[in-house]
């Protein structure tokens, strides 16, 4: 069955020099494409830029960790939206083995300062263990909607759901987790991570990753039509594989996704050994094909 096609490119972002790239978040703005991403090795959130969404740009530091306030000894995992005529950026900080939630703004997209001294976003329950991280906000109707991973600090367990009237004070739904590892599916048998919801036609569509171990990563599908409950797997699951002997050979993690001229353009982050780079796959096809709208 037809699925998502790697660009002949990959990777596209990350070498020796720039360290690991991971976790990104695209946008189409423009001049073309913005991607925020994890800089691993500067322990910060960065920005580059693309025309084509292929060659990228040198990156810049949006924000630096800060180790004075004792959750953010590194920062990454973010998203990063335009709206009301500022950037928003939720991310994660990491410490002491735990991973919470916090929020900056910015008026250029490129220079950010923390709004709130305290994470926006704690590990309160027991399916949230150490961490929260991971956020994809969406805002409709003046409602923030923010999706998230909890769980372990290395590699987060399940995905969960949150609400806020400003972006800043959140309400977590009694009923999470919202997304657990399917067992029986041998691709995510170990956990899910990592998601980002996005509006297409009358669904949301979470892609997200699936851990077959805690070392082997694909990337996943599944929607539903409030985002919340009745998710239903895509039946090209997995999406995106390791390539043996590739760049991405061990794991294919963190999608960020466009829907443009009919093309789905999924980004990620690859790892074969430590090194993680960013690649993309393309696919042209109905993701649900087995599915009755």
């Amino acid at each position: 069955m037809k699925n998502f096609e790697k660009s002949i490119h990959n990777p596209l972002f990350g070498n020796e020099e720039l360290g690991t790239a991971f976790d990104v978040y695209l946008t189409k703005i423009d001049t073309g494409y913005r991607m925020d991403f994890s800089w691993r090795k500067m322990k910060a959130c960065a920005v580059t830029f693309s025309p084509d969404g292929l060659v990228w740009e040198e990156p810049k530091i949006t924000l630096g960790c800060d180790e004075s306030t004792g959750w953010e000894d590194r920062i990454n995992r973010n998203c990063v939206l335009f709206h009301e005529g500022k950037y928003k950026m939720w991310y994660t900080g990491q410490a002491r083995g735990y991973s919470f939630i916090g929020y900056a703004e910015s008026e250029d997209g490129l220079h950010f300062e923390r709004k709130c001294k305290e994470p926006i976003l704690i590990p309160e329950y027991p399916h949230e263990k150490e961490s929260v991280m991971n956020p994809c906000v969406l805002i409709e109707d003046g409602l923030y909607r923010m999706w998230y991973a909890a769980g372990e600090t290395y590699e987060p367990n399940v995905l969960c759901y949150a609400e806020s009237t400003d972006g800043i004070h959140w309400t977590k739904k009694r009923f999470n987790p919202i997304y657990v590892a399917q067992q029986d599916n041998f691709y995510e048998q170990e956990r899910v991570g990592g998601c980002q919801v996005v509006r297409h036609g009358d669904f949301y569509y979470m892609f997200y990753i699936g851990y077959e171990d805690i070392d082997t990563a694909r990337i996943c599908c599944a929607r539903s039509r409030n985002g919340i409950t009745e998710w239903e797997r895509s039946p090209l699951n997995p999406l995106v594989s390791p390539t043996k002997g590739g760049w991405d050979g061990d794991a294919c993690y963190k999608p960020s996704v466009l829907y443009e001229n009919g093309v789905w353009r999924l980004w990620y982050n690859g790892r074969c050994g430590k090194p993680e780079y960013v690649g993309m796959a393309e696919f042209d096809g109905d993701l649900f094909p087995e599915v009755t709208e």
